[in-house]
């Protein structure tokens, strides 16, 4: 008999029917022993409708007293898919019981709309698995060391899921989705996408924070520092399907050393759209320049990815970066009024119609040329390469983003990821 872990998405929690197959597939799994925790979502749609009529209410300045309320708003949809759950789940003939992150309680930090976990007290859920009864918990929230309902952002219940699953040493954690596991590449680009049936957790990290959708990043951060067995596969399947063969679907995100299989040496495409590029022309080439640029941009509280300082000419170089899409606009400001002067550069110019394009393969550590062979790839499209950065694993490459799809497309045959491994 062992713990699992269920996490169902607003999809699958999306209406009364939806539920009631939910219900009899968790039940399906606790009649087959196992003592089973269900982290849902709330129901498809609902968090953007609440917070959208806070929206039309909402004062001009944004304040924390403003982002706790948005909080006490948000938590509610959890609170109501939980309980449609239990009930769905008491209509099947078993024990069930509904709680929230604050009844647990799931501790986490005062950073409202944003919070992270830290801490989880188990001992109430425990109880109750002895006693028999499948245990409900909502997602996406806790509460602060006030007192207060804070949550943990977007796809914030898969977060909820592994860190409740890491605090009782589940056997694995499931997260029921919307598609079947994690594919070489998103099969909207490319048809002749595969799915993996595993990947390593350094993998799938890179892949969540390149671009791939189909995990929150910091649900995979957390299963890797606790080492929580995952398992992504979807809620679409008949909830009648053999255990067997549900437990085996899917991809499962798996720790390297515990595979002895040989690795692909590249395991999947990861692309990225919401990147701008941002250029600094005629900097002066001396110590100090990059934090002088840099510096200014972090306190602004502005995430920056790729780094590119040029040859230096005449004492003068160009430094360019990518920031997200949406702080393009506030960036180039932000150095025009507050940097460029004081620097003496020449001009600011940007880029907003760029994309990342990135070959993702724990392979490529023990493989010489990967990034070589990703370059002449492009090289034979016409596809010119703006900016390059690389790790142990990963090579990611800044390009036009009109370039985008035949980029992932030929990168994805050049590497042979339509083939299914040997």
């Amino acid at each position: 008999m062992a713990l699992i872990v269920h996490k169902y998405g607003g999809t699958s929690m999306g209406s009364t029917e939806r539920i009631r197959n939910v219900a009899k597939r968790v039940a399906k799994w606790h009649r087959a022993g196992h003592q089973m925790v269900v982290v849902p979502s709330a129901m498809s749609g609902e968090t953007n409708r609440l917070l959208g009529l806070a929206k039309e209410l909402a004062p001009s300045s944004h304040t924390t007293a403003y982002a706790r309320e948005l909080d006490m708003i948000a938590a509610t949809g959890e609170q109501v898919s939980v309980g449609l759950l239990a009930i769905a789940l008491q209509a099947e003939g078993l024990e069930a019981i509904s709680y929230t992150g604050w009844q647990v309680p799931v501790r986490t930090d005062s950073s409202y709309t944003k919070a992270r976990i830290e801490s989880i007290d188990d001992q109430r859920v425990r109880a109750d698995l002895d006693a028999g009864k499948v245990v409900i918990i909502t997602g996406f929230q806790g509460i602060d060391g006030l007192g207060h309902i804070t949550t943990l952002g977007r796809g914030g219940s898969d977060t909820s899921a592994v860190a409740i699953a890491a605090a009782m040493k589940a056997a694995e954690c499931l997260i029921y989705t919307d598609v079947d596991g994690v594919y070489t590449t998103d099969p909207r680009i490319v048809p002749e996408a595969r799915r993996l049936h595993t990947i390593s957790f350094e993998e799938m990290l890179e892949m969540a924070s390149l671009g791939s959708k189909v995990l929150q990043i910091r649900s995979v951060e957390f299963a890797g520092k606790y080492r929580v067995p995952l398992r992504v596969l979807s809620s679409f399947t008949p909830w009648d399907i053999p255990l067997d063969e549900e437990a085996k679907s899917g991809t499962l995100i798996t720790f390297e050393e515990d595979e002895n299989m040989e690795q692909a040496v590249v395991s999947g495409i990861a692309f990225n759209r919401d990147e701008a590029k941002i250029t600094v022309m005629g900097v002066p080439d001396k110590p100090g320049i990059a934090y002088q640029i840099l510096g200014a941009v972090a306190d602004a509280n502005i995430d920056v990815d790729v780094i590119l300082q040029n040859v230096s000419h005449d004492g003068k170089t160009d430094f360019s970066f990518t920031v997200h899409r949406n702080d393009y606009a506030k960036t180039i400001d932000l150095l025009k009024e507050k940097v460029v002067p004081h620097l003496g550069a020449n001009e600011v110019v940007g880029d907003a119609k760029i994309c990342k394009v990135s070959i993702v393969g724990i392979g490529m550590r023990s493989h010489a040329g990967v990034a070589s062979r990703m370059f002449r790839v492009l090289s034979e499209e016409g596809i010119n390469i703006q900016m390059i950065t690389t790790s142990e694993i990963k090579t990611s490459v800044v390009i036009d983003e009109k370039y985008m799809e035949l980029a992932v497309r030929a990168l994805h045959k050049a590497f042979d990821l339509d083939q299914d491994a040997a």
